[in-house]
């Protein structure tokens, strides 16, 4: 099942599947900004990260001396998802722990996931709450996938991320095992744009930490921006599928990231890890603009 959002600029299509965005129409020119989860290159458009973002060490987790082995992400992407309402211009999903989710992941939680829809912007919240008697342990991220080149309108080649800063950045590069394993790479920024290469995703994401960026844009082989995606969070990836020449580029907010390949440590030690105490809530929102 599917729920529509619609005003005189955009039709937006979220699945209840993953509470996962699926489309966005601009109405002018019915334009399709978002991948179409094409199995061939991703089967996915932008699945939501939760309990985890990213792989952890040995594919498992450590709790209270018990090993809990978890798969890439979480699995609420996985996962049907409530839709609680939907006036058309906003929509709220809801996913809550059960029996199958406390076996591999041993909290009692809700994951609520909205969508606003303002004029060209789509503002995707989420909100976490600990129904637990205990702390609560969690990452989430967001891992939306956006056609470039937009339309099918020359070579990826010919695109170019903008960022809100001129200076270069560092990043992390991900090892076979999808573990952060080579830090302080540095990406050339030069006056606030790079242009996509060729081999830039040639090794899986690039991992950038330690709030470097706040607003990336996709731009046209022009130069003027056509996408721009704006966060608050600490880090955030950069990724589309190695070696594969995909037509689509992931702007991807995280509030969590991998284990690394030296991490030894327990759930609650975890790098980029939140905290939520017993009946906590955590909310926090991205938004992607449609630029006119």
């Amino acid at each position: 099942m599917q729920a529509v959002l619609e005003n005189d600029d955009l039709k937006v299509t979220i699945n209840h599947f993953g509470a996962e965005l699926s489309s966005i129409v601009k109405k002018e020119d019915n334009v399709e900004y978002m991948w179409n989860a094409d199995e061939k290159f991703w089967k996915r458009s932008a699945p939501v990260l939760f309990p985890f973002v990213g792989s952890l060490k040995n594919k498992e987790f450590l709790y209270e001396d018990n090993a809990y082995p978890m798969g890439q992400h979480g699995f609420a992407r996985d996962m049907e998802f409530s839709l609680v309402s939907n006036d058309g211009k906003q929509a709220w999903f809801s996913l809550s722990s059960d029996e199958t989710t406390y076996e591999k992941y041993p909290f009692a939680f809700t994951l609520e996931i909205g969508y606003l829809l303002t004029g060209h912007t789509l503002k995707v919240i989420w909100k976490v709450v600990n129904e637990d008697e205990k702390p609560m342990y969690f990452s989430i991220g967001g891992h939306p996938a956006f056609m470039c080149p937009l339309n099918g309108e020359g070579k990826q080649t010919d695109y170019f991320i903008a960022f809100d800063t001129d200076k270069d950045l560092t990043y992390s590069k991900l090892s076979e095992n999808g573990l952060v394993y080579k830090k302080d790479n540095i990406l050339p920024i030069n006056g606030g744009t790079m242009q996509v290469t060729e081999h830039l995703f040639d090794e899986d994401a690039l991992v950038v930490e330690g709030d470097q960026a706040h607003r990336l844009s996709l731009c046209k082989p022009d130069g003027n921006p056509y996408l721009t995606v704006s966060f608050d969070a600490p880090l955030f990836g950069l990724w589309s599928p190695a070696k594969k020449g995909a037509p689509f580029i992931c702007i991807e907010p995280w509030y969590g990231r991998c284990d690394s390949e030296e991490f030894t440590g327990t759930l609650e030690e975890r790098e980029y890890g939140h905290r939520l105490d017993v009946h906590e809530n955590f909310e926090t929102a991205f938004e992607i603009e449609i630029n006119q």
